[in-house]
């Protein structure tokens, strides 16, 4: 499972309870150089000591509603490295609303800037990063049980997970003949910023709690698993959805 050599950019971290640190942890102490985006000039004072005490090596603002912000990245991991092994994308949004509303009150406005942010924003990483995967590579996000299942409070985020997924396959098949591999990672409720804007979410982690098997996974089994899906030794997988909830998914 060794990440040693391998070039990595970790996109989604905002403080230290982040999934995408998670990820970036396990990536390091697997012996990856990371480059590491932050949000905007607000978020950078939280994510910057974090990507220092990774030895980052490259540390860039990211908003993907910003023109031009994605492709600069891309750039800049063109022109400092020459390449890139493997992605994380960690970021979903939707406003406030129509993610506490129901599905078909949903706005129009609403739903296409969750579906942009949460969803396209992976599609449009993953063309930028396949010139720099010539020779292979992983590309994962993070989606969660609500894309495959109906739950309840999570309304409209769990359609645009639900497409991300389908996304996952879609460009699994395509990128494939690349060697470039596309997974999604499904983590069960974890107490993050994120999921503090989920309706009755402290509720949703009691109930998930109650009926695991196992303990709950936190950042660091994410991260774990997504060190793995990294590594070569997940050379034979690709384009599936894989769930690290403690087993919530089989019973919930």
């Amino acid at each position: 499972m060794s990440l040693t050599g391998k070039k990595g950019l970790v996109i989604g971290i905002a403080n230290k309870d982040s999934i995408a640190y998670g990820c970036a942890k396990a990536f390091h102490a697997e012996g990856a150089e990371l480059a590491v985006s932050y949000l905007n000039a607000k978020a950078e004072p939280y994510v910057r000591p974090l990507a220092e005490g990774l030895n980052a090596s490259i540390v860039e603002p990211l908003d993907v509603r910003v023109p031009g912000q994605l492709e600069a990245l891309f750039e800049r991991v063109r022109k400092d490295w020459g390449r890139l092994d493997f992605l994380v994308h960690a970021i979903a949004f939707a406003p406030m609303a129509d993610l506490h509303g129901r599905v078909v009150d949903s706005s129009w406005d609403g739903f296409a800037q969750a579906m942009d942010i949460s969803c396209h924003s992976f599609v449009r990483m993953a063309k930028l990063a396949e010139p720099l995967m010539d020779k292979g590579g992983a590309l994962l996000t993070m989606s969660y049980i609500g894309a495959a299942k109906a739950m309840r409070d999570y309304g409209m985020m769990g359609a645009v997970k639900s497409t991300l997924e389908s996304c996952v396959r879609y460009m699994a098949l395509e990128l494939g003949e690349k060697g470039i591999r596309v997974n999604a990672i499904s983590p069960g409720p974890i107490r993050t910023r994120a999921s503090g804007g989920l309706k009755n979410f402290d509720a949703s982690i009691e109930d998930a709690a109650a009926k695991a098997p196992l303990p709950l996974a936190g950042i660091d089994d994410v991260g774990a698993l997504a060190a793995f899906l990294a590594s070569d030794g997940a050379r034979a997988i690709t384009g599936q959805t894989c769930y690290v909830d403690g087993g919530y998914s089989i019973v919930g």
